[in-house]
């Protein structure tokens, strides 16, 4: 048996949903072949995780790239098109065809099937993130094989959709906790409450296109809070940003020159420690809109607070249950508010994300990765 691990995206942020279950695979000793497949804009995040993580040495293969038309198009596009991806699928038909089973943590992927027709290979979806944007309960979030998912609220959303296969699923927990960074990070030289700013990246539901820049200016003028501001590392990546559920687009301007002058403000938009939950592990406070991240951040429970410039109608709506994790503030007024004191978590508010928090991740003395690659033996076995 040949099993591929696909990581073909323009952010390193899906890599720690799959990796580790590749490389809790290669630590069973089965008799699977283990190949990870990577293109460039994953290729990095990739090698540097795996040189971090004990055991077998994985085999990594460069995909061949995209071709210059691809590649062309996706820049004229405002790399908002995704045609470098597609084309890196379709230069790699060779790889694919000669797996029995491909991991994938995206549905990109499944082009594989629909347009390419590799019909006979298995894709097992492992999701990245334990969010609950509507866009991860699509037809398409249907589509797989196999759908490894992190807890129950996954599985129950999944079926509510009618996207559920009785034999193509299992919970499994949430393998990127398994090589989370001990202990928590100092990044400040003074002891501040210190505030971790997380907007998403879909303009239809990101505060940063709406508020974004003031909140930087908010913070850069306090001298009560540390501020790291650690967008999802898909913020910047494009010129633009298009939305699909629902839809809207967005023009990714970044932090301005002097928001990167003060010592008590950390800007990462894009490094190792924005990925592997070093800055939800820092932080006192969160403040963010869309993105699956606060399910990390309340690992540990903690104050939450949920930016909403546009107002949403969001109570009672299962695609914002994360906002019932803490409050939500619709202006800069509001944040200046919330924030006047220290903010501290009340006790329904801290059962309320133990709860949400239980709900999403199905977590067991054994590691999420090991039961994971238990999971893709146990189905590829039944076929």
């Amino acid at each position: 048996m040949h099993i591929g691990f696909l990581f073909n995206h323009h952010g390193g942020h899906q890599v720690a949903h799959a990796l580790p279950v590749a490389l809790a695979l290669l630590r069973r000793g089965t008799n699977a072949k283990v190949s990870i497949l990577v293109s460039e804009g994953s290729e990095g995040e990739v090698r540097r995780m795996a040189a971090a993580v004990p055991g077998p040495t994985p085999e990594i293969i460069r995909l061949r790239p995209p071709s210059a038309l691809a590649r062309a198009a996706n820049r004229a596009s405002g790399r908002s098109i995704p045609t470098d991806i597609i084309s890196t699928l379709h230069r790699n038909l060779d790889r694919f065809r000669a797996l029995d089973a491909l991991v994938v943590p995206e549905k990109t992927s499944l082009l594989l099937k629909s347009l390419f027709g590799l019909k006979s290979l298995k894709l097992v979806h492992t999701r990245h993130g334990a969010g609950d944007r509507a866009i991860g309960f699509d037809k398409a979030s249907g589509q797989f094989d196999l759908v490894l998912l992190s807890g129950e609220k996954i599985r129950d959303r999944l079926a509510e959709a009618e996207l559920l296969k009785d034999d193509g699923h299992a919970i499994v927990g949430y393998p990127k906790f398994d090589i989370a960074p001990p202990g928590r990070p100092r990044l400040f030289p003074r002891d501040r409450p210190t505030v971790l700013y997380n907007p998403h990246p879909s303009p239809a539901l990101s505060s940063w296109y709406r508020m974004g820049p003031q909140i930087l200016d908010w913070f850069a003028k306090s001298d009560r809070y540390n501020l790291i501001f650690a967008p999802h590392v898909m913020l910047f990546k494009k010129r633009m940003t298009a939305s699909l559920s629902p839809f809207a687009l967005g023009w990714n301007l970044g932090p301005r020159a002097d928001h990167y002058e003060h010592d008590h403000m950390l800007i990462d938009t894009g490094s190792p420690a924005s990925l592997d939950m070093s800055y939800t592990d820092a932080a006192d406070i969160y403040l963010g809109d869309a993105s699956s991240q606060v399910y990390e951040f309340i690992r540990r429970p903690r104050p939450c607070f949920f930016l909403n410039p546009r107002r949403l109608a969001w109570q009672g709506n299962p695609d914002f249950g994360h906002w019932r994790a803490g409050h939500v503030l619709e202006s800069l007024d509001d944040l200046d508010a919330a924030l006047a004191e220290v903010p501290r978590l009340t006790p329904p508010l801290r059962a309320r994300q133990e709860s949400l928090f239980r709900y999403s991740f199905d977590l067991q003395d054994r590691p999420s990765s090991e039961r994971a690659a238990e999971a893709i033996l146990d189905y590829m076995a039944r076929q």
